[in-house]
């Protein structure tokens, strides 16, 4: 078998369909929106969804102090949200990065704009390496437009996935 270079390992997982979402995160009194695309339903009953977080995130560090985190999608059309969410975010009361959010009951930040989103309770936590697969169960969501589509990775400039590439 001969070996695959990074540049087409790159060029090649960028291509795997994953929608664009921001987990929404809180511990305490600190709060945080993460861009994710690594984001799939792996069960039914319980309804389970699971997440890859970086492992040096602060989003990392706040889904490992709380029981509790979100996953907020958006619409196609409103791409410019996943740029503000590429480095930690600024919470100052019912914002993240001036994104409206509200808190739920559990502590964690719901973004107003979303047009459709999940509250989960953390049932598994497993380390992969640079990531962890943290798998929720869904104890609420909204869908807030049914007809709008969800944004995807190639609805934006965007790219992340396969092999490190330096910088993160």
């Amino acid at each position: 078998m001969s070996e695959i270079s990074n540049e087409e390992l790159n060029v090649a997982t960028w291509k795997i369909p994953s929608p664009l979402g921001i987990i929404g995160s809180g511990a305490g009194d600190d709060y945080n929106g993460m861009t994710a695309s690594w984001i799939t339903q792996i069960n039914m009953d319980p309804l389970l969804i699971a997440v890859g977080i970086d492992n040096k995130s602060v989003t990392h560090d706040l889904m490992t102090r709380s029981d509790y985190f979100t996953i907020n999608l958006f619409s196609k059309s409103y791409t410019k949200v996943f740029v503000k969410f590429s480095k930690p975010a600024l919470y100052t009361d019912g914002f993240l990065n001036k994104e409206p959010v509200s808190l739920t009951g559990n502590n964690v930040p719901i973004f107003d704009n979303a047009i459709v989103w999940f509250e989960l309770k953390k049932q598994k936590v497993e380390n992969f390496g640079t990531h962890s697969l943290y798998v929720g169960q869904v104890i609420d969501c909204k869908t807030l437009e049914t007809d709008e589509q969800v944004a995807y990775m190639g609805d934006t400039r965007m790219k992340y996935g396969g092999v490190p590439r330096g910088g993160h």
